[in-house]
């Protein structure tokens, strides 16, 4: 008897609704499972907006991919007609030795990519929001932006469906093994065969994939948002950018404009600062008063104006590995029938569509003519990270 479908995809988050577009838009015959509803707000891929850039910081290998992300961004943008991308432009602030700057820098130029070094006064100049110290830098890049997550996500679930994916929310899986040529996964409300499984937990990793050989961890964050004195103008995407600043102590901020009127204010928050270990069954969702206060007094160094008037706070959740970069990769113990996309660390949600095609060409080809072998989770048997 021939498997049901040509994949299973598991998670229909960020990574897991791109999984699902790419591959039935190849005809493949595809299933989703997903725990929760459509575009749901209790893991990672949420709070209206996330940050783009190509200068990237991390880690120039990155760049490939983020240069086919923008692509496949634009692609989703025409074929749905949702607001996606706003390259709104967006600058990396703090000493010229900061990870911020000079790794930014570093891709920039190994990448040749467009930018801009600015001094202060420059920044201050051309950015009257921004109050960086005199000893600090900014490096300016015309294409960095903002994505707006929950829009991508029901993109990538609308293309999926008109192209025969078979999308199951609130149907979370509770087991899977392999069977016959390929694998069966069971849920509550029924048992699905299929040549091919794609795993995207977020931050249900640890438990769906503690057999891979990756320690994550999952960090609570918070984001937050501001109605700044003055009011929300000077804020708008048409004059103040997305920006990431590190302070002398290694403290990173970003922030984004104000997105959806006075009412929306902007979104600030800590990238990693105090990050609580967690997980989805315990995080604590409650935003407290101490934490509020923390960002207010730090966001006012570089945005006097921001904290004005506290609005909202939301929590999400980073699923860490031990060096930050991503785990894409055949599953290690079932290479032909398993693919794995976890550990995004806080970062990855500007890769999304470009995950997904490579989960396309790994589930159904075995192979990806993208450059993944820094995501192999091989790096981490012993003594190697």
């Amino acid at each position: 008897m021939s498997p049901t479908y040509d994949v299973i995809v598991i998670g229909l988050g960020g990574m897991g609704s791109a999984a699902a577009h790419h591959l039935s838009a190849r005809g493949a015959r595809v299933l989703g499972l997903e725990k929760f509803g459509p575009v749901h707000d209790r893991g990672s891929s949420h709070g209206g907006s996330r940050i783009t850039r190509q200068s990237y910081f991390e880690d120039p290998a990155y760049v490939p991919l983020l240069l086919r992300a923008y692509e496949l961004y634009e692609d989703l943008e025409r074929a749905t007609g949702r607001e996606i991308a706003t390259l709104c432009g967006g600058v990396m602030i703090g000493r010229p030795g900061t990870r911020a700057v000079s790794g930014s820098l570093r891709s920039a130029r190994e990448w040749d990519l467009p930018h801009e070094m600015l001094d202060a006064a420059e920044v201050r100049r051309r950015f009257p929001t921004l109050t960086p110290a005199a000893d600090e830098v900014g490096l300016y890049e015309a294409k960095a932006g903002l994505l707006r997550p929950e829009n991508t996500v029901a993109a990538h679930l609308q293309l999926a469906t008109g192209q025969g994916a078979d999308l199951h929310f609130d149907e979370p899986m509770t087991g899977w093994e392999p069977y016959r040529d390929g694998v069966r996964v069971h849920t509550a409300k029924g048992t699905y065969t299929a040549g091919r499984l794609v795993i995207c937990p977020g931050a249900w990793a640890p438990r769906l994939l503690a057999d891979i050989g990756v320690d994550c961890v999952i960090e609570r964050q918070v984001m937050y948002w501001f109605q700044p004195d003055g009011g929300i103008e000077p804020f708008r995407p048409e004059r103040h950018p997305v920006y990431i600043w590190e302070d002398a102590a290694g403290v990173q901020v970003y922030g984004f404009p104000a997105l959806d009127g006075p009412e929306g204010g902007a979104k600030v928050a800590f990238f990693r600062k105090g990050a609580t270990p967690t997980s989805p069954e315990t995080i604590d969702r409650t935003v407290h008063d101490d934490e509020v206060r923390a960002m207010a007094e730090q966001v006012s160094g570089l945005l006097p104006d921001l904290p004005g008037h506290f609005l909202k706070a939301a929590t999400c959740m980073y699923t860490t590995t031990p060096d930050e970069h991503f785990v894409i990769a055949p599953h290690p113990a079932h290479p032909d029938s398993v693919t794995v996309a976890c550990g995004f660390s806080g970062h990855g949600f500007k890769f999304v569509p470009v995950v997904g095609e490579i989960l396309a060409d790994l589930a159904l080809t075995g192979a990806t003519a993208h450059p993944i072998g820094l995501f192999d989770p091989a790096r981490f048997a012993a003594g190697t990270v």
